[in-house]
């Protein structure tokens, strides 16, 4: 085994002096490639606060005489750590370290996703399931005719024997398609949030608002009455990019909690991206 410890450069030229030698070590004879391995060197120096956000790391020729590393190699560095949004390069200003961005930020809904882990506690309890002649607002979110008719479902989540999310929702009305497979399939709330849905579906837009709740919402999820929730809309479009179905969640403003984390996530070592 090949262990090369560089010193072609002084510690004084190093930044984080001695703490930073022990990001030198690139084993040469390993199976990870030398790039991811000069990559994870960086972002362990990055996350030791060796570089800060908005910082230069050194030039691509200090980092060729570190790590006795080809600037290619180096190069490739760097574009793995832009592509996972750690660093930023501007053309004849260097790489940065990249700032927290806010803007940026995803949430997830992990913890509904959650909800629906154990089968012994989640019910779907169908309310009501019909045919309504469609309004201009439904006609609208479907792109269908006002007043055709269109299939409407009410259903209850209830978790631990408690209801937790009231749901409504319209569906095109496919004369080649039952109307039970349409509720199962189209609008199968378990496999859409476990990520096993329907197979009908290629992509949907979803949009999360704080709502008043009213009477019916609030005696379904036996809530206090003028009670403030969450309101998760969903619209899924076919293979076609025409909608197949359009509606809404309701739940208490305490069930639907999101989290989300902006700047370097601490995760485990890089991996070679040829086996992405």
């Amino acid at each position: 085994m090949s262990l090369t410890h560089n010193k072609g450069i002084l510690m004084s030229e190093l930044k984080g002096g001695k703490a930073a030698e022990q990001f030198l070590y690139i084993n040469r004879d390993g199976d990870q490639p030398v790039y991811t391995q000069l990559a994870e060197s960086l972002r362990q120096q990055i996350l030791a606060g060796s570089y800060r956000p908005g910082e230069r790391l050194p030039s691509e020729n200090m980092l060729v005489e570190m790590y006795k590393v080809s600037p290619m190699t180096v190069r490739r560095a760097i574009n793995l750590l832009a592509s996972l949004g750690i660093v930023t390069t501007a053309r004849g200003s260097g790489t940065f370290v990249k700032e927290v961005e806010l803007g940026s930020a995803a949430f997830y809904l992990q913890d509904v996703k959650e909800l629906f882990g154990d089968d012994a506690t989640t019910i779907v309890k169908l309310l009501e399931a019909r045919f309504q002649l469609a309004d201009e607002r439904v006609a609208r979110k479907l792109c269908i005719r006002e007043g055709e008719r269109a299939i409407f479902i009410r259903r209850l989540l209830v978790i631990d024997g408690e209801p937790a999310f009231y749901h409504r929702g319209y569906l095109v009305n496919d004369p080649n398609r039952p109307v039970i497979e349409a509720e199962l399939e189209v609008t199968d709330l378990k496999g859409l949030f476990q990520g096993s849905g329907s197979s009908l579906i290629k992509h949907g837009d979803l949009y999360l608002e704080s709502t008043m709740l009213d009477e019916d919402e609030t005696q379904l999820l036996k809530l206090n009455p003028s009670a403030v929730g969450m309101l998760l809309e969903h619209i899924f479009y076919d293979f076609d990019d025409q909608p197949v179905s359009w509606g809404w969640f309701v739940c208490a403003s305490t069930r639907l909690r999101l989290h989300t984390r902006v700047g370097i996530k601490q995760v485990d070592g890089m991996r070679d991206e040829r086996a992405r």
